[in-house]
């Protein structure tokens, strides 16, 4: 069976619930380290959490899925997919300020 590479796309998401001092940007990092995601997170000042990720769709479905549980002490109310320009960054994921 030949296999296919898949395109590389963006995706950006807003993740709302108590997601601040949780630990939900270091738990982020090391999920999407894990799956082979680039991009970043960081804390929003209306309590939220932004994720911009780069990667294969199958990939991204798999964040998406991730973010919506969460780390145990987080509780995720909602992800809302949030319109990017993020173009093929830097390799790896960053947690950003």
């Amino acid at each position: 069976m030949a296999s296919h590479p898949e395109r590389a796309e963006s995706r950006a998401y807003r993740v709302v619930g108590r997601v601040q001092g949780v630990g939900f940007r270091q738990w982020t990092h090391r999920t999407a380290t894990r799956l082979g995601v680039s991009g970043t997170v960081r804390n929003l000042p209306d309590g939220s959490v932004e994720v911009r990720a780069h990667g294969a769709a199958e990939v991204l479905s798999e964040l998406e899925t991730a973010l919506r549980r969460g780390p145990i002490a987080a509780r995720v109310d909602r992800v809302d997919g949030i319109p990017t320009t993020l173009e093929a960054p830097d390799r790896g994921f960053r947690i950003v300020s």
